[in-house]
Formats: structure tokens, C-alpha cells, sequence
């Protein structure tokens, strides 16, 4: 650490060798690095750090890292691409799966505070995140996702802007991509957004496939706004559903949650949101299930109100969607 001298420089971080996963580090096992301290402020919480820039093999593009080694304990992710760790997915997904909340403070005053604080809590730990008491649903939703293998193909170079506008004559000497970028949601990324898990694009698609994949793919009806929830335990009450409910949707607005309709007689319960947006968000949480009570509960939506079939998993009668 700077010298406790140099009030400027409190706070600022040095360090060795930076905190990477496996694809970003690259197939080359003889890596050379530049290392450059206080090179750049972090892209989170603003404070100076060291930077380290490297190549990660042949007709790869060099890579730096863009946040502080201690934003990057605090959610056990990648300095480079901020992707976990643990499992290669965003951190939305992760969060999302395992029901973590976001407590990381949003002005720049009091992030940089934030990380100072969080710096000498985690002297002693590799990780901000305790993930062990994540339920079985969550943890087989992560196991379904993970990325195990490294991906090198996401190190290629950048697209060529010239080529881009017709005017790169280099041909196969230029160092970048001739071809024709992608528009669209995926394109338009920031290292806020992707960091605290935010409205992330990438996020969102992994989520919505593996939702559509698990049989919760949005009916096609916008009013059905109602998730249902079979299975239940037997000792099971309204309170006990809507504080599970609460409790694994920790990104959500409680106000979002219109109401949750009890049935013991046959063990299950109607889950009724105020949007359509808040109902794919948990149907996306809750893909592989919903632990309540230490019991997995099966998760399918709800029926339109002018529909008279009844869910497969259930011989209830549907409950109205404005329940």
C-alpha cells in the first residue's frame, strides 16, 4: 500500500499479479505482463489501482484489467471481463440464483468509502460472498449454467472501424476484425450494469433461455401477470409462501407483489404480481424451483383469466390472475 505519509495517495491500491480467470488469462503459458501502478482509476468505486496489460495468445487482442483487485473479492469475479470466478456467469445470474442483494452504495463518495471498508474485512478472506447457504434449487440452477471449459474465443480483437466504413486497406495484415458488428441489446454493455448486476443483457438472455428451457417460457398472453406453485409442504401457510417469495426475489420491490393465494387442501399457492416484467423476473429465478420450507416446490405460470384448462401439475381450480 502507498505510504500513510502520502495522504493523497490513502486508499490506493498496489498490488502484484491481478485476479483473472482462466479465458482472460489466455491458452499462452508464457504470459508477459506490463504492470503500471495507480495506472487508472477502478471502474467501480474510482480509486487509483495497479493495471496489468497482457496478450493472451496468437491473433488475440491485449487485455487490461479495469477494476481494483478488492471490487473484485468483494463479488469473487474476474478484474478483466467480471464474470464469477466460480461458475464463468454474470453476476446477475449469480446473484440472482443464489437470492444475494446488492449493498454496494451507487454516488462516488460513497463507493470509494465502501471499498476502504470492505479492504480490511477481506484481508483474511479470498471472497466477499457467502454462498453456503445457498438452497438446492439455486445451486443446481448454477450447476446448469456454468460455464467449466474457458471460452478464448471472447479474446479476439475488437472490429476494425475502418473496415467498418470501407476505407481499411491493410487487408489480412490488420490486426483487427473485418466484419460486420452485431446491433442490438448485447452490444450496448457497461461496467457499472455488468459489475452490480444491473439490467444486464447478457445476464437477461442466459436467464430467459434457461427459463424457456425449464418449461417457464412466458405465455404469449401479457395479462397473466400469476406464477403456480405446487408441491407445497404440508405445513405451509400464506405468511411462510410470501416471506420465501420475498426473500428469493431480493431485487425486487416488495410493492411489486400483488398478492399470494393460499390453497392447503391441495398444497399449493398462486403467486400474483402488479407487471408482466416482475413475473418473468421471478419465473427466471425460480427456473429450477423454489425451496420453501427445506422442500422443493414445482413453479409453472398461471392461467389467463378467460381460460378454463387447469395446470398440469394440479386438479385445483385456476385462480384469477387479479387474485
Amino acid at each position: 500500500m502507498p505510504p500513510k505519509s502520502d495522504i493523497n495517495k490513502a486508499g490506493w491500491e498496489q498490488s502484484e499479479f491481478p485476479i483473472l480467470c482462466e479465458t482472460c488469462l489466455g491458452d499462452n503459458p508464457f504470459i508477459r505482463m506490463s504492470k503500471q501502478e495507480f495506472g487508472r482509476e477502478c471502474g467501480t468505486c474510482a480509486r487509483p489501482f495497479t493495471i496489468f496489460r497482457w496478450n493472451p495468445g496468437n491473433g488475440m487482442r491485449f487485455k487490461t484489467t479495469v477494476i481494483c483487485q478488492t471490487c473484485a473479492k468483494i463479488k469473487n469475479v474476474c478484474q478483466t471481463c467480471l464474470l464469477d470466478l466460480e461458475y464463468g456467469l454474470p453476476t446477475q445470474v449469480r446473484d440472482t440464483a443464489l437470492a444475494l442483494q446488492n449493498e454496494a452504495p451507487t454516488s462516488d463518495i460513497n463507493r470509494e468509502y465502501y471499498a476502504q471498508n470492505m479492504e480490511g474485512k477481506l484481508e483474511a478472506n479470498r471472497s466477499g460472498l457467502d454462498s453456503t447457504r445457498a438452497s438446492s434449487a439455486a445451486k443446481d440452477m448454477l450447476k446448469q449454467l456454468a460455464r467449466t471449459d474457458p471460452y478464448y474465443k471472447r479474446n479476439r480483437p475488437h472490429i476494425c472501424s475502418f473496415f467498418m466504413k470501407g476505407e481499411c486497406n491493410r487487408g489480412t495484415q490488420c490486426p483487427f476484425r473485418h466484419e460486420k458488428p452485431t446491433d442490438g441489446p448485447l452490444a450496448k454493455q457497461n461496467i457499472q450494469d455488468r459489475y452490480h448486476g444491473h439490467h444486464d443483457p447478457v445476464a437477461n438472455k442466459i436467464m430467459a433461455k434457461h427459463a424457456e428451457n425449464q418449461g417457464l417460457k412466458p405465455p404469449e398472453d401479457d395479462s397473466i401477470m400469476s406464477l403456480f406453485l405446487s408441491l407445497l409442504p404440508a405445513e405451509a401457510t400464506e405468511q411462510s409462501v410470501r416471506t420465501m417469495v420475498i426473500k428469493s426475489l431480493p431485487s425486487m420491490n416488495p410493492d411489486k407483489l400483488r398478492s399470494v393465494v393460499h390453497i392447503a387442501k391441495s398444497k399449493s399457492a398462486f403467486v400474483n404480481f402488479k407487471d408482466r416484467d416482475s413475473a418473468e423476473r421471478a419465473a427466471e429465478a425460480w427456473a429450477n424451483g423454489i425451496d420453501i420450507d427445506g422442500q422443493r416446490v414445482n413453479v409453472k405460470w398461471g392461467r389467463g383469466k378467460s381460460s378454463v384448462a387447469r395446470p398440469a401439475t394440479t386438479s385445483t381450480p385456476v385462480a384469477s390472475t387479479s387474485a
